[in-house]
């Protein structure tokens, strides 16, 4: 997700097509960018991304979630401590600047404010689809997101971040976000008590491998990802109980 050097556009210009056929918004010059915490007025633009990802690894066939399934993972009546449960960051975009934001103690986050100076013009294709719903902000878009939870060690004295998934929509890649998405959340780790930030890095993957060496993570090749799931995990179902009937 480093940005790619590219020859760099004059001016400023923002130009909307909103014709039928065509109804695109292209921004060059500058692009505005805020990071937020995910709310439960979010869950189609997660339920769509967290599909998209799968599309991206071919693994369409292995997501179950449904947008009531996500919103009791999500959005719990009551829920985790801020950041201890599943917590999503969304980016969002816009070719005008977000205002400051006026409260955020019913969050317990600030989102985060930023503007990227464009290379390349970016054309949002999905205007519709994924229109913001956070605020009355008619010309911001999801971008992409971070997933992270709270995660456990007999190794140390404090949770850590698990970092389950960092995604961008196709037109949003190779601007930087990604440094800034990631770095987010590695703040809200370093600044709230945190002592890691784990997760999976897909060798297969160069880019996004590079990547999470540059931010500064640190590989271990001496540990492989293991998973007990599907009809062997399944095997363990009621063992206690077949366990008891056979004594």
């Amino acid at each position: 997700m480093a940005p790619a050097p590219q020859q760099p556009t004059p001016s400023e210009t923002i130009i909307t097509d909103a014709s039928s056929e065509n109804n695109n918004v292209t921004i060059t010059g500058k692009i505005y960018t805020r990071v937020r915490l995910a709310t439960k007025s979010d869950l189609s633009h997660i339920y769509q991304l967290f599909y998209q990802i799968h599309v991206y690894h071919n693994y369409t066939h292995l997501y179950k979630a449904t947008e009531s399934s996500l919103a009791n993972l999500l959005f719990k009546e009551n829920p985790l401590p801020l950041f201890y449960g599943p917590s999503v960051l969304l980016l969002e975009v816009s070719p005008t600047p977000f205002n400051e934001p006026k409260n955020t103690t019913n969050e317990g986050f600030k989102p985060v404010l930023t503007t990227f100076d464009l290379k390349f013009p970016v054309v949002e294709g999905e205007v519709e689809e994924f229109r913001s719903k956070y605020d009355d902000k008619s010309d911001a878009y999801i971008a992409g997101y971070a997933f992270f939870y709270a995660n456990y060690s007999c190794f140390n004295d404090k949770p850590g971040f698990y970092f389950e998934s960092l995604y961008f929509r196709e037109s949003y890649r190779k601007l930087g976000m990604g440094k800034l998405l990631f770095g987010t959340v590695s703040s809200i780790a370093a600044d709230n008590g945190f002592v890691s930030v784990d997760g999976i890095v897909a060798v297969w993957n160069k880019k996004s491998y590079d990547f999470y060496i540059n931010m500064g993570v640190e590989i271990f090749d001496e540990f492989r990802y293991g998973k007990l799931h599907g009809e062997n995990l399944q095997k363990y179902a009621d063992k206690g109980k077949i366990e008891e009937e056979t004594c």
